[in-house]
């Protein structure tokens, strides 16, 4: 089955992946000053969200937030893994084009129970040419857990390109499901699978 848990769902999601346009220009400027500050307003504005938009309004900026604040292209070939150099040029482009509606179609609609939710950034530190945020993200009724954005910087822009969610690495977590898909049923049918989850 291709899943992310609940859990790391809400977390990444409610944390500022799904910003529509009726956030004013003002509070959806996401902050490249840091990357505390880059996270804090992703997840400030995302969760504002949460709390006033409604589901059409979340999908119709949910494909253009990825685009712009996670490295979309990066994630995707990390999620391929080995299959990564066993495909064709035109599969990949496939892949490619199905892999933000593939996120949007599955995950998406799911938000509504992380409105209430809380992210507080707790520290960040450079690992090599990556920034590690640590945040601790707390919704009424669950207990709290840590999350770590593993950020690039790409020009002067931050971008999250994977996280860790309750000790779970996301970008693992997919690898693996895909990885066992794939070998059940083949590279073209993973992404059929993501095309018709996408539409």
């Amino acid at each position: 089955m291709l899943r992310i848990s609940k859990l790391a769902l809400g977390a990444m999601l409610s944390a500022g992946i799904a910003a529509p346009a009726l956030v004013t220009p003002a509070s959806a400027a996401v902050s490249q000053s840091n990357p505390s500050a880059f996270v804090e307003t992703l997840a400030s504005d995302g969760l504002a969200v949460l709390r006033s938009g409604s589901e059409a309004q979340r999908r119709g900026q949910f494909r253009s937030l990825l685009g712009q604040h996670f490295a979309v292209e990066a994630i995707g070939d990390q999620l391929l893994g080995r299959w990564r150099n066993q495909i064709t040029p035109a599969q990949y482009s496939a892949y490619r084009r199905a892999l933000p509606g593939f996120i949007l179609g599955t995950y998406a609609d799911r938000l509504s129970s992380y409105s209430r939710a809380n992210v507080e950034v707790i520290n960040a530190r450079q690992q090599g040419s990556s920034y590690l945020v640590q945040t601790r993200i707390t919704n009424p009724g669950s207990r709290p857990v840590s999350a770590i954005w593993y950020l690039t910087r790409s020009g002067s822009r931050y971008q999250v390109y994977n996280m860790r969610v309750a000790n779970i690495n996301l970008t693992l977590n997919q690898r693996q499901d895909f990885d066992a898909y794939i070998q059940r049923r083949g590279f073209d049918q993973l992404v059929a699978f993501m095309e018709s989850r996408g539409a």
